[in-house]
């Protein structure tokens, strides 16, 4: 039996791919088989050139740099035009980019909100929409990894640009699976549970905070960029061919507790 995991041949782009969860999903997929373009607006991290550079070594998947702003008025349509130029078409696209802002709710300001509704929503939205219309037209199979959040359930505290986006990243994940699913397209999400990246470092430097998050956990641990990285290569692998439009919680036990 062929191993339904194997994405040899598969070209992947993954947006937020400079470090954290972005670049741990990448380079999973390489070792997976799957060609990379790790697409950030931030060079690549040196443990992140390592880790691509090891799994090229052990299966000659390649991958490529792409500097994007996706703030950038049409940037995830160029962004999509770009990966496409560089590596002839892309078969995988994983919307790991994000950022958040935090304020009391009182005093989050406008342009802090928008900011984040610009990234962490907008830009998967039209850089999906760019991609299907690349795999429609080729007449291909494509899938789309989109990463939501605990806050697409629940409301959370003093990041409302965060909520509100994580909300609408998993609506427009089933939308796309309802609109296109018969055209060849598989749209699913990860929602990860509390992971040890730069967004979070507040967080874990606040002891009680910490302390409160630790101890709902069932694992008894802050989840690592690492522990994603095999739902998404199921999520982008012929072994989830009929999944669609679910979102997959990654989260140590979190929301069963």
């Amino acid at each position: 039996m062929s191993n339904p995991f194997d994405l040899t041949g598969k070209v992947a782009l993954v947006t937020g791919a400079a470090q954290g969860i972005g670049a741990a999903i990448a380079a999973k997929y390489m070792e997976a088989g799957a060609s990379v373009i790790a697409a950030d607006f931030a060079p690549l991290a040196a443990e992140s050139i390592a880790a691509y550079d090891a799994a090229k070594a052990k299966t000659g998947a390649n991958y490529w740099y792409l500097q994007a702003n996706l703030t950038e008025k049409g940037a995830p349509q160029k962004v999509i035009d770009e990966a496409v130029k560089i590596a002839g078409q892309v078969d995988i696209l994983a919307n790991v980019a994000g950022t958040i802002r935090r304020a009391p709710f009182l005093e989050h300001k406008e342009e802090d909100f928008d900011f984040v509704m610009q990234i962490n929503l907008y830009a998967p939205m039209y850089l999906s929409q760019a991609f299907c219309r690349h795999v429609i037209g080729r007449n291909g199979k494509g899938k789309i990894i989109n990463i939501c959040s605990m806050l697409s359930y629940q409301g959370g505290i003093l990041v409302p640009g965060y909520t509100a986006s994580k909300h609408g990243i998993a609506g427009i994940t089933k939308l796309i699976a309802n609109e296109l699913g018969a055209k060849g397209i598989n749209c699913n999400g990860i929602a990860p549970g509390y992971i040890a990246t730069a967004n979070t470092a507040p967080i874990r430097a606040d002891e009680a905070r910490n302390k409160a998050i630790l101890d709902r956990i069932p694992a008894g641990r802050w989840g690592q960029p690492e522990d994603l990285a095999g739902t998404a290569v199921f999520l982008a692998s012929a072994a989830s061919e009929y999944l669609n439009g679910t979102i997959v919680n990654v989260d140590g036990g979190w929301q069963a507790r």
